[in-house]
Parts: structure tokens; sequence; C-alpha cells
């Protein structure tokens, strides 16, 4: 049995509405992500994920322990490798924005000699009577 994915449609008003999209825009990430992401969360805590001011997590027991929001070590490797894929990706990013300005380089000057005329087309020559000579 495939594991299919499956459609949840619901109304919110518009104020929740625009705080989620804020939340998805500082996350840079989509509004269905926002989403997903806690109904992920949810399921993996068994339903058991309640939302609470941040400040209340601090002081929570007065045990300092347990810092809000969780933090997770990585390896330096990964981090490493992580910053190596972003430089990448913009070295990339800066190439294809070159290969588009040369593209419209290409395409400004096709123009330019189409409103000139010295463009001779094999046709013309095929009409003349006259061999056309090199030379």
């Amino acid at each position: 049995m495939g594991n299919k994915n499956k459609t949840i449609s619901f109304r919110v008003n518009e104020e929740a509405f625009d705080a989620l999209s804020e939340i998805a825009e500082e996350r840079n990430i989509s509004l269905s992500a926002v989403f997903r992401d806690y109904v992920d969360s949810l399921v993996t805590h068994d339903g058991k994920v309640r939302v609470v001011p941040e400040d209340s997590t601090r002081t929570r027991d007065g045990d300092d322990d347990d810092d809000f929001p969780p933090t997770v070590e990585v390896s330096k490797s990964f981090v490493r490798e992580h910053e190596r894929l972003e430089l990448e990706a913009e070295h990339l990013r800066e190439q294809l924005d070159e290969q588009k300005a040369y593209i419209d380089h290409l395409r400004s000057q096709t123009d330019s000699e189409d409103e000139i005329g010295d463009v001779v087309k094999l046709e013309e020559l095929d009409d003349d009577d006259e061999p056309y000579q090199l030379g």
C-alpha cells in the first residue's frame, strides 16, 4: 500500500492568516510548509504539542537546563559541507545571471542587425540572374 499525500482544508480569520504568513516569511518557507511542520510535530509527539509563550518556558520550574528553543549540535564537517554548498549555489546563481545578461546582449545585437538591413538572404541570391562572385 502506497504512502499517498492527503489534502486538509480549513478556514482561518484574516488576522491569523497574516500572522502565519509572517511566520512562513521569517522562516523562508511556504505557508503549507508551516502547517506540514506543525502536523509532523503533532504526529511525532502523539498529539501532545502545546504552544506556549517563549518567556514561560525559560522560567519553568526554575530549571534553566531546558533551553527553548531546543538546540542540536552538528559536526564541523556537516557545517563546512553546508557552507561549501551555499557558496557553490551562490556561484551558480552568479553564472546564471551572467549567462542571462549575455543572452540579452546577443538578442539586442540581433535586433539592431535587423534594423540595419545588412543581412543577405540565400533566397535573394538564387533569384539573381548573375552568378555571385567572391572577391
